[in-house]
Order: C-alpha cells, then structure tokens, then sequence
C-alpha cells in the first residue's frame, strides 16, 4: 500500500512539472527582420495587428498601398482581456500591446524628427493634436480623442547611436479615460522605427503601472551580425 501511494504521489509530481514546463511564463517577440525584442506574460493573447494597421493609415485592404506597406510594415497585438480583440487597442478595462517596426522610405527617413516617433501612433504633440481635430472638423465628424494630458515624456538616448522617445498620456475615448504608454526607437542608421504602445482604461493602468514598466523594459533593438 505504501508503495503504491509512493508511486501515486511521484507521478502527480512528474505531471505537475510537465505541466509547468509546457506552460511558458511569457511569449518572447522579435520581428521579421530580428531586429527588435520583447516579451510579454503568458497571460496575453497574441493577436493579428492587420485590422490596426489599416486603421492608422487609411488604406484599403485591397489596395496596392496596403500591399506597399505590408512590404517594409512588420506588426503584432497581445490583449490581456478574456475576450481578446484588436478593438481594444483604444479602449479596455485589461491592459493592450500593440508593437510594430517600420522600415522607413527615403521621404520618411528625411522627416524623422522625435515629434514624429511621439506622434508614430496616436497624436501627442500640439501641432498633430491640432491638425486631427481640424481633419475631424472637415468631415463634420466629432473628434474621437478628447481632453489630452501629457503624464510624462522622456527622451531616450542608446550607447549604440539609436535614439528615441518613451511618452506616457491620457485620452478621453466615448466616456472612459484610456492611458497610453509609447515608446518609439529610431535605429542608429535612421532607417527604422520600432513602437511599442500598452494601454488600458486609466484605473488599471495606475493599478498595474509596475507590471507595464516591466514589459516596456523589454523592448530593445538587437544588433544584427554584419
């Protein structure tokens, strides 16, 4: 009989450890190029960041702009919720991440300025603010985004000559308060912009400011042999 619960007891503990190694403590993220890393819990959802991508730059799925951009546009989405959308990118009670890399065109790598990586994804800065609600205006549509405030905006300098921007700001989206954290990385040969942006309504994001401190600290460009 004591056998037999010994025998019970060693196989519940090899089920428990095999359990616990198939289960990851986190996804572990690069790009298509491998240029850029991060990592989140295991607890998101990895999502396609297609639907996003068509948001923010207006091009229609069918359209050879979309197919231009998907070229040199590498993305990815992870949703904390029990019912992970790309939705919730603008708004959600669980924390969102979305990141992308973009390998910037000759026009673009003559614009990069710091503005636009703090403007990379939503609109920051004064001018851009200004410009949206003018184009919202123009449509006779009533602006999406209200009420800004900029909570913090840090400029970041790497020893390997990349630079870049990590800006953290509220939104009144509908009627909730959503808080943004962005940080845009323009690589040392000024030809490619990495972005990471975690949001979530603005009551979990004070709760769970360390948790998305963690997941932002992991977010780096590697260096590529050659």
């Amino acid at each position: 009989m004591k056998k037999a619960r010994g025998l019970i007891a060693v196989t519940v503990a090899i089920l428990m450890l095999s359990a616990c190694v198939g289960q990851p403590e986190f996804h572990y993220v690069r790009d298509k190029a491998g240029t850029t890393y991060f990592k989140v819990p295991s607890s998101f959802t990895q999502l396609s960041a297609d639907p996003i991508e068509l948001y923010l730059s207006g091009d229609h799925p069918n359209s050879a702009a979309a197919a231009l951009r998907a070229q040199r546009v590498w993305s990815t989405a992870f949703d904390q919720s029990p019912e992970p959308s790309v939705n919730h990118l603008l708004g959600s009670t669980e924390p969102f991440v979305y990141a992308t890399v973009h390998q910037l065109t000759e026009e673009q790598r003559d614009a990069i300025s710091l503005n636009r990586l703090r403007d990379f994804v939503l609109p920051v800065t004064s001018q851009m603010r200004e410009l949206y609600a003018q184009q919202a205006m123009a449509t006779g549509q009533p602006s999406m985004f209200k009420n800004f405030v900029l909570l913090n905006d840090e400029v970041m300098t790497m020893d390997n000559g990349a630079r870049g921007v990590r800006v953290r700001f509220e939104y009144q989206i509908g009627e909730d308060v959503q808080t943004f954290d962005q940080t845009a990385i323009l690589d040392e040969k000024g030809a490619t912009v990495s972005v990471m942006l975690i949001g979530c309504q603005s009551i979990c994001f004070r709760k769970r400011a360390a948790e998305f401190d963690k997941i932002e600290s992991t977010f780096k460009l590697l260096r590529l042999p050659g």
